[in-house]
């Protein structure tokens, strides 16, 4: 036997034979020779009779059963009501040659078929045997990557990695040649090279080499870089009614930089974000430059013209690289917009909220709501001023807010000031705020208290999904304090941390860890607001008592401790691609002494998820050991 190449210049690619279930792909009833080409009524009238019922048996090893079955026109047509003996005989004399062609797309080139109709039973069976043999392996890779060395000698370039691209070829010498892995390699290597710096660039060769005596086949693939591009100046459409720097401010590209999808990605998420755009697209404006210009006008070719036969001359691009225009296009978001909800939660009760948003008062976004919950009561307002150049995100506001939790009654009023900066895998956040809080414990005399708190907060992520985290982990840690005896009745320093962890467990399981620590000092308690004090229990809590049930008894009442530590352990099983059923275990307690918080009190019990639009669902039943009852729970998604 000798070679089989294929091969096809100039991008397209053409990896095998076309099977026969390909060149039949528009013809969606079989048909034999003395049907073809008559008018429909009378192919209609002369199969009348009741169509030929008939099972196929696929004998392969490993996945080829399921491929076949799958691309076989025989199981294609089975149970159509034209099919009768003479075209079941028709399909069986082609299925040797689609079988073939069919496993050669999984790298075997020398199968033995065999086809045969057993109708021994009620109705035909349809028996295809086949032997693979031995399976075709990559025997030597070339890589022919043209252009990366061109270095325009006008403009600073530093040298592309060509080494590390080559690396990066999925296909390694001594694996099973398959035809979706050829493809996708191909696919893979192309995006690798036009996400950056060379978004022009293309295939210009691809080459299959098989020789079925060796079951060997060699590879070659030949890869032209396109010119180097660069970005230039940012262009902005579709902005009226908002401030300019909302857009120029969260730009992170220079001009000069080097092309990067990645980059653009980054930017046009970033403007999204912000709430004042409906849409958002950002690109690099390729038509701003001709084909003339890039492959003519900045090509030139060093030295005589090569002899007749010899391979052409790299081109050499001269002068600087080409810039390509920044443009951000914008739909605007309306500026003004009222919303109300109603909901029901597990800790707090039901819930009516009612939203006011403006974004654009005095340069600023306005955001307001008020929210009237069973056990809460709160109003905010706040602005946020647009990002600045370095990143930073500002905003002030204020705040009141009822609660009344465990016969605990507290009244705070707040007026704060935040700084946010960072990216969302590493968040941080600056707080002053002064508080103004009346607290009334039932049995006890009302107090009051104020303090000027600053708060420093820090959270780390590194999850595979931001909505449906199956592993990776959240660490949140804040420490902070009123230290100055200035508006401030009781000086204290806090530090809190939180973290969740997620770790897939067989196929369909997942663990999730929780913990959470705090700590609080100062001379008194008393005079600390009680939003600075530590409680447990509940939905993101200990499962199986009520909303910050856990704390320190007072009066009649239960209140915040100086400590805290909670953990938790679940595992979830996915039975259903959107449904899960989970088992926990939780422990953890609040005390005014160390020893009181790592005396936890446990829940445990069970539970379902489902994955909604907008995050997980979360509905469980847990155990109070300590108070001996069941309590529902219901929640969405994790609260950091």
């Amino acid at each position: 036997m000798g070679q089989l190449t294929l091969a096809v210049a100039g991008g397209a690619i053409l990896m095998f034979p076309m099977s026969y279930a390909q060149a039949q792909t528009a013809q969606e009833t079989p048909a034999d020779d003395a049907t073809a080409g008559q008018p429909a009524a009378e192919v209609a009238a002369e199969t009348t009779a009741p169509a030929l019922q008939y099972d196929v048996k696929v004998n392969a090893p490993g996945d080829l059963d399921e491929l076949l079955e799958k691309n076989l026109e025989l199981e294609r047509f089975r149970g159509n009501p034209r099919m009768d003996r003479e075209q079941l005989q028709r399909l069986v004399r082609d299925a040797p040659e689609q079988v073939k062609n069919l496993v050669a797309t999984a790298g075997f080139y020398t199968p033995t078929v065999k086809v045969r109709v057993d109708t021994t039973g009620s109705k035909p069976v349809v028996i295809v045997d086949v032997e693979p043999g031995q399976p075709v392996t990559i025997d030597k890779v070339e890589l022919e990557l043209r252009g990366f060395d061109s270095t325009p000698p006008l403009a600073a370039s530093e040298p592309y990695d060509t080494e590390a691209l080559k690396r990066s070829w999925a296909l390694k010498t001594g694996e099973v040649f398959r035809q979706s892995d050829w493809e996708s390699a191909k696919r893979a290597l192309l995006r690798e090279v036009v996400q950056t710096r060379y978004p022009r660039a293309q295939l210009l060769d691809t080459q299959a080499v098989v020789d079925p005596d060796t079951h060997k086949v060699s590879l070659l693939v030949v890869l032209d870089s396109g010119p180097e591009l660069r970005f230039g100046e940012l262009r902005i459409e579709g902005l009226k009614r908002y401030p300019e720097n909302i857009i120029t401010n969260l730009n992170k590209i220079h001009a000069g930089d080097y092309y990067s999808e990645t980059a653009l990605q980054a930017y046009q998420a970033a403007l999204q974000d912000t709430g004042y755009f409906a849409s958002v697209e950002v690109s690099a404006d390729m038509s701003s430059i001709l084909s003339e210009q890039i492959e003519a006008g900045q090509a030139s070719q060093e030295g005589a013209e090569a002899p007749a036969g010899a391979p052409a001359a790299k081109p050499v691009y001269r002068g600087p690289a080409p810039q390509l225009p920044l443009v951000v296009r914008v739909t605007e978001n309306k500026q003004q917009n009222v919303s109300a909800g109603i909901g029901f939660s597990t800790n707090t009760g039901n819930r009516v909220q009612l939203n006011y948003d403006n974004l654009n008062v005095w340069g600023t976004r306005f955001k307001s709501a008020i929210t009237m919950e069973t056990k809460k009561q709160a109003a905010h307002t706040n602005f946020y001023l647009p990002t600045t150049a370095r990143g930073y995100s500002d905003s002030v506001g204020a705040s009141f807010e009822r609660s009344d939790i465990s016969n605990e009654i507290t009244a705070v009023s707040a007026i704060s000031a935040k700084r946010n900066w960072g990216g969302t895998n590493l968040e941080r956040s600056l707080t002053f705020e002064f508080l103004k809080e009346d607290k009334t414990v039932v049995g006890l005399e009302q107090t009051r208290s104020k303090s000027l708190p600053l708060t420093y907060s820090i959270t780390k992520r590194d999850l595979d999904s931001l909505l449906f985290p199956t592993r990776g982990y959240v660490i949140n840690a804040q420490v902070g304090g009123a230290l100055l005896p200035v508006l401030t009745d009781e000086r204290f320093v806090r530090v809190a941390a939180k973290t969740v962890w997620y770790r897939p467990l067989g196929e369909k399981g997942e663990v999730i860890l929780r913990g959470e620590m705090g700590a609080l000092g100062s001379k008194d308690k008393k005079g600390v607001p009680a939003v600075y004090l530590f409680r447990a229990g509940g939905d993101q809590s200990v499962r199986g008592y009520a909303y910050q049930e856990l704390g320190v008894k007072e009066g009649d009442a239960t209140v915040g401790g100086r400590y805290m530590a909670t953990a938790s352990a679940e595992y979830q099983y996915w039975f259903l691609p959107k449904w899960a059923i989970a088992t926990f275990y939780d422990a953890g307690n609040s005390a005014d002494t160390v020893k009181g918080a790592l005396t936890p009190k446990s829940g445990y019990g069970l539970g379902g998820r489902y994955k909604s639009p907008v995050g997980p669902i979360n509905v469980d039943v847990a155990y109070g050991h300590a108070v001996h009852a069941y309590r529902l729970h219901f929640s969405l998604g994790f609260t950091f």
